[in-house]
């Protein structure tokens, strides 16, 4: 079954999210399908409103919504800010990040975080995205995470960068304050979900070779590689779920399609029930 499938049966009770880019025609095809299929009742905010990005994030933070889908046509930039001025941090995260859960045509799923919001993450920054991706990945797809820092490096191949330090002062970070949470790294992409590479390079790893969360070091090889996996592998692409704010929040690429739109609202749907 599809991720969209999947999450179709869960949602049993629709929720309230507010679209502040109603007028947009892939918008109001996604939203009609949604609400025809009892995953939300929608709220299309028109251009006959004033600051229609200001007044979704208002009506989410007062509770007049359950969630916001947004950016077909504003920027992640404008709809961070909004929903964290508005809205604000979940309790016990200082760092708003972002996730795509990433379909192939096989059906295979892979989330890849934080490929929109935190441009050059420190090791506090990228513990915090971890943390946060962990609890999406576990309440949206109910599979175990295991979560690789990706890098050029496998556990010190590529030599000094600051990039490598960064990765292991996460990982140590993780490990003495989140034992729960099974992570990883600095891991290259192969070594991380390839099971022959990464019994070779990463041995003792509790997830060389069956990674299916790809922490990316920076927002460039983050875009870079969720869009080379759509345009090149054909893969559905839903996101980015925005993560860290006291409210469900997910921005969406300028061209996405009807079908990863509709896909966007099941995950926000979900996150709020």
């Amino acid at each position: 079954m599809s991720l969209v499938g999947d999450l179709k049966k869960r949602i049993k009770t629709p929720v309230k999210i507010v679209f502040p880019e109603g007028d947009h025609p892939r918008i109001q095809e996604a939203a009609k399908l949604a609400q025809k299929d009892g995953i939300c009742e929608a709220v299309l905010i028109g251009s006959d409103t004033e600051n229609t990005l200001q007044v979704a994030a208002d009506m989410a933070a007062n509770g007049e919504a359950d969630g916001i889908v947004a950016g077909i046509d504003y920027t992640s930039r404008d709809v961070i800010l909004a929903a964290r001025d508005a809205i604000g941090l979940e309790p016990g995260l200082k760092t708003f990040s972002s996730l795509f859960f990433m379909e192939f045509p096989d059906g295979k799923l892979v989330t890849l975080a934080d490929c929109a919001t935190c441009k050059h993450p420190t090791a506090d920054q990228l513990v915090d995205i971890v943390k946060a991706t962990d609890k999406t990945v576990q309440t949206v797809l109910r599979v175990k995470p295991k979560v690789a820092l990706l890098s050029f490096s496998t556990y010190g191949s590529g030599g000094k960068d600051h990039t490598i330090d960064t990765a292991r002062e996460a990982l140590e970070k993780l490990r003495a304050e989140y034992p729960h949470i099974v992570v990883d790294g600095e891991m290259q992409l192969d070594a991380a979900v390839h099971s022959e590479i990464g019994a070779k390079k990463a041995p003792s790893s509790p997830v060389a070779g069956q990674a299916n969360v790809l922490v990316v070091p920076d927002i460039n090889t983050g875009n870079v590689l969720y869009k080379a996996l759509q345009q090149f592998a054909g893969a559905k692409a839903y996101g980015p779920i925005l993560q860290g704010f006291a409210k469900p929040v997910s921005d969406l690429s300028r061209g996405a399609t009807v079908d990863d739109i509709y896909g966007v609202i099941a995950v926000t749907a979900l996150q709020a029930t």
